[in-house]
């Protein structure tokens, strides 16, 4: 079943490109760079020239590859409205896997940021026909005529064209219905495997509908967007949503650290925040634990009433961090912390779980803040456009979480046996998580279906639920428990080394306190749970964009 005519992809973006002609649409964060709906939509047209003189053709496949910026956008949204495929490469992506992606899907063109194009060479890619710079559009190796197809040319036939300027009433799209193939999203999991997710234009459309009618974007709308636009949670709601509404979104295109987004959110002053969990973790463990660690602050924590105090000026110090002016955070792509979850909404911070997946572009459930959400869930099925059901369900109801509706993909490119895989026999889509609904019908994530661990008799291990207590304790980054071939479990744990160096502990130190955070978090666990040994991982696990660790790669090292 498609999304009514009003939600048609294509004609969403002609109708805000004309709407909002002078209005600011995409800002390029750190730089002078500010382009207005209606410098977009010119670039847009530009596009639409260059790939006509290309001789791309509807359906064609174009590649983009590159940090968020204005470009960026500029070439995903001419490519959707001229009839093509999107191709969105995330930057992080290794030459070779970026080279795999680009002939694996037929792409005809490449936009790329000249830092990426550094690793890849034409020869490896002979089915392009010309690679183009994301940084100021010069043409960085082509297969046609570069007298044809070089920035001066176009423009050339952009004034031949519309020798009297181009403006609102211009902006005019081909038909395109929403069955018509969008994008493909190659996969960034946690497995190693990487798959082209065929998204067809209604799935990106349902997003853009949810985020309308739940108020979630407006004209007013402030993103800081700095979640890559090349992942399916960031490029839906802080890029498609918010211009399908008129808003203005800025883009960070570096590496988003706290202290350059609290910059931003200070300066920006974002109506409405999305984040992935270790970005706000991170934010939490800086600024508020050390407050409430501390005498009076912990005493008055415990008190009745007293506490609602201490909370309230918590929650207001907080809001403020991020801007002051944002109606709520919105929080997808891993699992956030069950203490920060707690505490957060114990304060009362305006903030919501959603879960999603590449395979649904990317939102399945998400009930907002101020419509009733509750600690531990991911929301409610979006309603009237995604269904959730659980598989097969153990005693305790949990199962695999199954869906469908508007949202869903339409298979794996050029992967029918993996696409037959997805789906069970009558429709439901498979996401490989371990889940529950309440009586509300409330989602909760248990863990994935292939992370869990099976106990000496049997009984379920979600070791997503043992990690979050790890990594509550001192001295602890981050942490992975993995299973060795006698079946005990074991806690691979990279240390906060700055916090180590700061309170000036010895490595037999440092051994101490683990050990002792070991005891600490198997008095929390059952039996069948506990910890048998600790080892110390030296940095940082390897992880996706959407900052899950990669697990695959450490499942050999116990």
């Amino acid at each position: 079943m498609m999304l009514e005519e009003k939600y048609n992809f294509v004609k969403i973006f002609e109708r805000a490109l004309r709407e909002n002609w002078e209005r600011p649409a995409v800002t390029d964060y750190g730089t002078d760079v500010t382009l207005t709906y209606g410098q977009l939509a010119i670039n847009i047209e530009k596009l639409h020239i260059l790939f006509k003189a290309c001789g791309v053709k509807k359906n064609d496949k174009v590649a983009v590859m590159g940090r968020n910026n204005s470009n960026w956008v500029a070439v995903y949204l001419a490519t959707v409205t001229y009839g093509a495929i999107i191709v969105p490469i995330l930057q992080d992506f290794r030459a070779n896997d970026a080279i795999h992606i680009i002939n694996h899907s037929g792409s005809k063109l490449l936009f790329i940021s000249d830092i990426n194009w550094e690793g890849i060479d034409l020869d490896q890619i002979p089915k392009v026909l010309a690679v183009v710079s994301l940084n100021d559009w010069h043409p960085i190796s082509l297969a046609l005529d570069p007298k044809k197809i070089n920035y001066e040319a176009i423009a050339q036939l952009f004034k031949e064209k519309h020798p009297d300027g181009y403006w609102a009433k211009d902006v005019h799209f081909d038909e395109r219905g929403n069955d018509q193939i969008g994008s493909i999203n190659y996969t960034s999991g946690t497995t190693g495997f990487s798959k082209g997710v065929i998204m067809p234009l209604n799935g990106l459309a349902g997003n853009i509908r949810y985020a309308q009618e739940h108020h979630l974007v407006s004209p007013e709308s402030r993103h800081v967007t700095f979640l890559p636009l090349a992942h399916a949670y960031g490029c839906a709601f802080d890029f498609l949503a918010c211009l399908s509404a008129g808003g203005h979104t800025y883009l960070v295109g570096r590496t988003p650290s706290p202290k350059i987004l609290l910059k931003a959110f200070a300066e920006i002053k974002p109506t409405i925040i999305l984040s992935v969990p270790l970005i706000l973790e991170k934010i939490y463990k800086k600024m508020i634990v050390p407050q409430i660690q501390k005498p009076p602050v912990s005493w008055v924590l415990k008190v009745p009433f007293l506490d609602e105090v201490v909370c309230s000026k918590i929650r207001e110090q907080l809001i403020e961090a991020f801007g002051g002016e944002f109606r709520q955070m919105i929080i997808g792509g891993a699992p956030l912390n069950p203490e920060v979850e707690a505490f957060l909404y114990r304060i009362k911070f305006p903030m919501s779980v959603g879960f999603g997946m590449t395979e649904c572009a990317p939102l399945i459930t998400f009930t907002p803040y101020d419509e009733g959400s509750k600690l531990g869930s991911c929301g409610k099925p979006l309603e009237g456009i995604m269904e959730v059901k659980i598989l097969d369900p153990n005693e305790e109801g949990i199962g695999e979480v199954v869906v469908r509706g508007e949202n869903t993909m339409q298979g794996y490119y050029k992967k029918p046996d993996a696409t037959k895989d997805a789906f069970t026999e009558d429709g439901w889509l498979r996401t490989g998580d371990l889940g529950c609904l309440d009586s509300d019908g409330f989602l909760y994530i248990k863990g994935r279906c292939k992370t869990m661990l099976l106990g000496p008799s049997g009984q379920n291990i979600y070791p997503e639920e043992i990690e979050a207590k790890i990594n509550n304790m001192p001295f602890v980054l981050e942490s992975l428990v993995l299973q060795q071939e006698d079946n005990r479990l074991v806690a691979l744990i990279c240390p906060d080394y700055n916090e180590v160096d700061a309170s000036g502990l010895t490595r037999e130190q440092l051994d101490e306190l683990m050990e002792d955070s070991r005891k600490q978090v198997n008095s929390e666990l059952a039996a069948y749970e506990q910890i048998s040994i600790v080892k110390l991982y030296p940095h940082e696990f390897e992880k996706t964009p959407k900052k899950s660790i990669k697990r695959f790669l450490y499942t050999n090292m116990v």
